[in-house]
């Protein structure tokens, strides 16, 4: 099935393909006798799939998204990323191609399938129907009742699904969320994520002389406003990495009960460290787990006027510095961006959200613009000592016969965010192909046994008695 289907190429920017890969997998959930919807939206459509067991029985809404990103055949270590080649790698570390009859053999964990979307997000996709037809196969069936959404846009921000919302709030509702997307911990572990960080964006510009100027003439006398820009963003951090501004990581709390939860993720710092070529953290969290638990600032980009190849000898007129901020469940984006404003105002600029007019540039020595996003994604977090976390663990924990690695929060944050708030219901992300599977970058690969793993993890979800 995972062959079939992942060789079906899923850019949205092709409607016709995306829907043979809608129709591929409605197919499948018709075999399973799944009722199957296409939902329209201002895009393509949403495929809904859903099935009652038992009226009495509670309702999991499952997520999968069923596109992928963009690809740069000349990137890859094979002809056509939309065509999955088997591999195993040699003694020498180099990939070898594998004949696909291997698979009929004895099969080595270790073996991976090569192409666009095989990890990202097709592999799942294929565990979870896998798991249903094993479940039929018996005549057995899961112990609640289940929906399915497949997005066909959530590489490129989800407009399709985040567009439905209201429309369609009745037909998503559940008691329960689950989304399965995103990598497992580096140790292959059957891993439970239960919130991710939000995010939302500003920018902050200095100005300098009206227009760009000599540095041979003008330099020790036009200030250059990229040394006021350095010195303005080096006052929101300490030398730690802490953030400075007032009140920026207000409310938040890392008790006992949430060390430990923190501290039971597998890791080791000097060889993290080691991985990512830094001598040091920064010391905001106590370990890697524990820095995810607060809002970050983050610089993404600086850039003055002259953008061309070659350097000039000039003194910008601006320097702009784009922000990131990574949002936590205690803090709002809108009140965050607030707080970076307010202290930049403390600072002694005058901050407004436009260029400058002359007369501002007469009254004022220290002029700020500060441009703040509308587009806000808050946090989403469930209690991993929930009835529903605590549920998921325990089934996890009997049929693998050791604890699942429990991510509290995870660094990066999804575009479906959204729905999860419309829901209002206990959500856990439930990521299941290798960290090292080249998402989104060439070569992308699902190892063999993290297939294996899924479709165990997906029967062990569906078996719990929620």
């Amino acid at each position: 099935m995972h062959k079939e289907l992942v060789s079906i190429p899923n850019l949205p920017e092709n409607k016709e393909l995306m829907l043979k890969n809608i129709n591929w997998v409605a197919d499948q959930y018709d075999q399973l006798d799944f009722k199957t919807s296409l939902l329209e939206t201002s895009t393509l459509p949403i495929l809904l799939a859903e099935k009652v067991y038992n009226e009495d029985y509670s309702t999991v809404l499952f997520y999968f998204h069923i596109d992928g990103q963009p690809v740069d055949p000349e990137s890859w270590d094979q002809n056509d990323p939309f065509k999955p080649v088997l591999k195993e790698k040699a003694p020498n570390g180099d990939w070898q191609n594998l004949d696909w009859k291997k698979l009929e053999g004895e099969i080595n964990d270790e073996w991976r399938i090569f192409a666009r979307a095989a990890a990202d997000d097709k592999a799942p996709i294929i565990m979870f129907l896998s798991a249903l037809k094993t479940l039929k196969a018996a005549n057995d069936k899961p112990n609640f009742n289940i929906k399915v959404i497949f997005d066909p846009q959530e590489e490129y921000g989800s407009d399709a699904l985040l567009s439905s919302l209201e429309k369609y709030k009745q037909r998503y509702a559940s008691d329960y969320f689950i989304v399965m997307d995103g990598p497992a911990h580096d140790s292959n572990k059957p891993t439970l994520t239960f919130g991710c960080r939000g995010i939302t964006t500003c920018s902050i510009t200095t100005f300098g002389s009206r227009l760009p100027q000599h540095s041979g003439h003008f330099g020790n006398y036009v200030p250059n406003p990229v040394f006021s820009l350095a010195k303005l963003l080096s006052g929101m951090k300490d030398e730690n990495g802490r953030v400075l501004i007032k009140d920026y990581y207000q409310g938040i709390e890392i008790d006992s009960e949430t060390s430990k939860i923190l501290k039971s993720v597998p890791s080791d710092s000097v060889v993290f460290n080691n991985k990512l070529g830094i001598y040091t953290s920064e010391k905001v969290g106590r370990n890697y787990q524990e820095s995810l638990q607060y809002p970050s600032l983050n610089v993404r980009q600086i850039g003055t006027s002259w953008k061309g190849e070659k350097l000039k000898t000039v003194i910008p007129e601006y320097a702009t510095a784009h922000i990131d901020v990574r949002l936590v469940q205690e803090t709002d984006g809108k009140a965050q961006l607030q707080k970076i404003k307010q202290h930049i105002e403390q600072e002694g600029y005058y901050v407004i959200d436009r260029d400058p007019t002359d007369e501002e540039r007469r009254t004022y020595p220290k002029i700020a613009k500060f441009e703040a996003s509308s587009n806000v994604i808050n946090a989403f977090r469930t209690d991993a000592d929930s009835d529903f976390g605590k549920k998921i663990r325990s089934q996890l924990s009997e049929n693998f016969d050791e604890d699942p690695v429990v991510v509290r929060i995870m660094g990066g944050t999804v575009p479906i965010v959204p729905l999860i708030d419309k829901l209002d219901v206990p959500t856990i992300i439930v990521p299941m192909v290798n960290l090292d599977n080249n998402q989104h970058s060439p070569n992308e690969n699902i190892r063999i046994g993290n297939i294996r793993q899924g479709i165990k993890t997906c029967l062990s979800i569906l078996n719990t008695e929620l």
